[in-house]
C-alpha cells in the first residue's frame, strides 16, 4: 500500500465513519479494498489512489450528514459507497428536510425510485414493508409543493380491504378517513412540522380524498399520491389513474403480496402496472428486502416469506 492520506474531521464525523465496533468503516475497507484507522481528530486511509479516491467520497459523504445532525446508519453507509462507485457523492435533489434531518435515499432502490418520481409523471412503487415507498413519495410532494412547483398535494388510500365502507364510523368525512391515513399523517408531520402542516391542510393545500370520492374530478397541478394501491380494485385503479390532469403527477405506491380484497386476483395495482410498463411518462419501481430500513428484524421477516413463498411454489 501507498502512504495513507490522512483527513481531518470533526469528532461526530469520526464516530459516524467508523461506526459501532468500525461496522461502517469495515464496511468501506471492503468495498474500496483499502485500510481505514481513527488516530484522532480525523481517518487515515491506506490504499491505492483510485481506491482512496473512492473511498474519500464515502467518508465526505458521511462526514457531511453527521455534521448536520443527522443519523448515520449501515444504510447510509452502503447507499454512500454506491453514490461514489456510480462517480456522485451526492443524492437526489429537492428533498426536504425532516426532523432527522435531510431526507435522503438510504439504498440504491430508494435512490431510483427518486430518480423516477423526479423523471416521470406516473410512478409506481412495489415493495414490501419498510422499504419507504410511502414515506419517499410524501417527502418527494412536500418538495414539490414547497418549491410551489404544485399547488396541493392530495393523498388517497383505501379505507377498508374491500371498499370504501366509511359511513358506520363517527364524524365528518375528515374524521372518518384519518385512522386510516395515520401513516401519512406522520410522515407529513415529520417533513412539515406539526404548525404547517395543520395550516396547509386547513387551507386545503393539503388533502385527503378517499378513492370514492376521486370520482368525476380532474386533479390539476396536484401531486397525488394513491398508497395501499394493492387494495384498489381494477375498476378503482383506472378510475384514480385517469384523474390525472394538468400539471399534475402521481405516485402509486403498494405491496402486492399484501392483498386484503375477498377477490385478490381483482387487485388493481399488479394488473395496472402489468399495462403500462413501458408506456411513455410511466416509472415502476420494485423495491426489496434489501431496500428495507426499518429494524434489521423486518427485513429477515419478509425474507423468511419470501423463501417459504419460494418453496411452495407461489408466486409473489
Amino acid at each position: 500500500m501507498s502512504r495513507p492520506e490522512y483527513i481531518p474531521l470533526s469528532d461526530a464525523a469520526v464516530r459516524a465513519v467508523a461506526g459501532a465496533a468500525s461496522r461502517h468503516a469495515a464496511l468501506i475497507e471492503d468495498a474500496f479494498n483499502v485500510l481505514i484507522e481513527t488516530p484522532g481528530g480525523g481517518v487515515s486511509i491506506s490504499g491505492d489512489a483510485k481506491s482512496r479516491a473512492g473511498a474519500k467520497l464515502v467518508v465526505a459523504a458521511l462526514a457531511a450528514q453527521a455534521d448536520s445532525g443527522g443519523e448515520i446508519t449501515e444504510a447510509d453507509v452502503r447507499v454512500a459507497i454506491g453514490n461514489a462507485r456510480a462517480g456522485t457523492g451526492k443524492s437526489p435533489a429537492g428533498l426536504p428536510s425532516g426532523r432527522r434531518g435531510q431526507v435522503a435515499p438510504r439504498t440504491p432502490g430508494q435512490a431510483r425510485y427518486l430518480d423516477a418520481l423526479n423523471k416521470c409523471e406516473l410512478v409506481f412503487g412495489l415493495g414490501p414493508a419498510g422499504t419507504g415507498k410511502t414515506f419517499l413519495a410524501v417527502a418527494h410532494g412536500a418538495g414539490l409543493l414547497l418549491r410551489g412547483e404544485v399547488d396541493r398535494l392530495i393523498v388517497s388510500r383505501p379505507a377498508v380491504e374491500a371498499g370504501e365502507r366509511l359511513g358506520f364510523l363517527p364524524g365528518d368525512l375528515t374524521e372518518k378517513v384519518d385512522p386510516y391515513m395515520a401513516p401519512v399523517w406522520e410522515a407529513l408531520t415529520d417533513i412539515l412540522g406539526v404548525d404547517q402542516f395543520r395550516r396547509r391542510r386547513e387551507k386545503g393545500e393539503i388533502e385527503v380524498a378517499p378513492i370514492a370520492f376521486l370520482r368525476g374530478r380532474t386533479l390539476s397541478h396536484a401531486f397525488v399520491i394513491v398508497d395501499e394501491a394493492q387494495n384498489t380494485t381494477r375498476l378503482q385503479m383506472k378510475m384514480v389513474l385517469t384523474r390525472i390532469g394538468e400539471g399534475s403527477r402521481m405516485a402509486v405506491t403498494g405491496d402486492p403480496t399484501q392483498i386484503d380484497l375477498v377477490n385478490a386476483s381483482d387487485s388493481g395495482l399488479a394488473h395496472a402496472v402489468s399495462l403500462l410498463e413501458g408506456v411513455k411518462g410511466v416509472g415502476v419501481n420494485r423495491f426489496a428486502a434489501e431496500d428495507i430500513v426499518r429494524h434489521p428484524m423486518v427485513e429477515r421477516i419478509v425474507r423468511a416469506y419470501d423463501a417459504d413463498a419460494a418453496k411452495r411454489g407461489r408466486a409473489i
